[in-house]
């Protein structure tokens, strides 16, 4: 069964970004949530399904905060930084079954104040398999278990630290634009160039940031759409992947293929549009190098040619192909993705304010997640 218009984005909602709270994963949660709902111009007792994100939240919680008197369906999608986009398609695939008619997805966190991204890894039931293959090397943390792929890329590719420079670069500059983006200070390729070694070959602005605060969707059966507050967008395509070798990268035949390879074409196909088709994408960038193997395994340009691709400009805010029009990963906030889904809902919906791609009709987002899990939605305004 194709999920194709299925579901539409009925309501986004954020919290201030921030670096530094008291307050727990769990209020930040539901503050953003409660924007996601009111934006859609629903109460929380029309929710009837929901998905959080991580361990932070359970269903209990929302029916417990919210009074939902009949919550029907509640699901996880544990793909790390591919689960906010893998759960539009899990949410929908609940509506299209009759389940329900409106499914919150919502992420809370404290990646700042509530301990760094190391720790954290090692507590995530997905990442065992590395203490076989990666931790004997020192890869703990994920700018050193990715940095292999990067440096496999450059010695296949001749890609370069510079051309990485280009999307840390860009993306900050898009950053400069909002208002609630924690990075707000523009970057040149010399400061990216003289950010000190994380993890050779990335650098500090190679890195995404560790980040506190709150954000959620709310998607919605698509006869019930239209008569919501604003106008809806629609889910065209959507599809997850895994990598061969899902659990370590070292152990796998090509480290630069990403579980979006596989992801990309069903979306597409699904979709009926191609990429030329595509104003705006909001690709997961926890590292600017995934940013870029994306774009390949997206099918914007072949294998190998991303770093000519990012060099040349295209993915400039005034380029063919507009990319984190609100900073991402890298300068926005680390929402693990769910920001991304904001903001290209935003960009449909012509309200992205001074990052507003012009004409903006059809655009994707993407999440990338633990050792190469992908996920992927094509959209378009009503």
């Amino acid at each position: 069964m194709s999920l194709f218009e299925r579901g539409a984005v009925t309501g986004v909602g954020e919290t201030a970004y921030m670096r530094g709270t008291d307050r727990t994963p769990l209020s930040l949660q539901l503050e953003a949530s409660l924007n996601a709902i009111a934006d859609a111009g629903l109460s929380p007792h029309d929710i009837d399904g929901v998905i959080p994100y991580g361990t932070s939240a359970v269903a209990e919680d929302f029916i417990t905060n919210f009074g939902i008197p009949d919550l029907r369906f509640s699901a996880t999608t544990p793909m790390g930084g591919a689960s906010p986009v893998a759960a539009i398609q899990c949410a929908i695939a609940a509506i299209s079954a009759g389940i329900c008619n409106h499914v919150l997805l919502s992420l809370g966190r404290t990646g700042y104040s509530g301990g760094r991204i190391g720790a954290r890894v090692t507590q995530m039931p997905q990442f065992h398999l590395i203490g076989e293959f990666e931790m004997p090397s020192g890869a703990i943390a994920p700018a050193q278990l990715y940095a292999a792929m990067a440096r496999r890329h450059m010695e296949l590719y001749g890609t370069t630290s510079r051309q990485l420079a280009e999307i840390a670069v860009s993306t900050r500059h898009n950053a400069t634009l909002n208002a609630n983006a924690t990075m707000k200070k523009p970057i040149t390729l010399e400061d990216h160039q003289a950010s000190r070694m994380i993890s050779d070959p990335l650098r500090l602005l190679d890195c995404s940031l560790e980040s506190d605060g709150g954000a959620a969707v709310v998607i919605s059966s698509a006869e019930r759409a239209r008569d919501l507050r604003q106008p809806p967008v629609v889910v065209m395509g959507i599809a997850e992947g895994h990598p061969d070798s899902p659990s370590a990268i070292t152990q796998r035949p090509d480290m630069t293929r990403l579980g979006l390879a596989k992801a990309a074409p069903k979306a597409f196909a699904m979709a009926g549009v191609t990429h030329a088709d595509i104003d705006v994408a909001e690709i997961y960038d926890c590292f600017t190098y995934i940013v870029l193997c994306q774009l390949e395994d997206a099918g914007f340009c072949a294998k190998g040619e991303g770093g000519a691709f990012v060099e040349s400009g295209a993915i400039r805010l005034d380029s063919r192909l507009p990319v984190n029009t609100h900073g991402g990963l890298l300068s926005q906030a680390h929402m693990a993705g769910m920001n991304h889904i904001v903001e290209l809902v935003r960009q449909l919906r012509g309200a992205a304010g001074a990052a507003q791609v012009r004409d903006a009709t059809v655009g994707l987002v993407t999440g990338y997640g633990d050792m190469g899990d992908g996920s992927i939605a094509i959209m378009r305004r009503a």
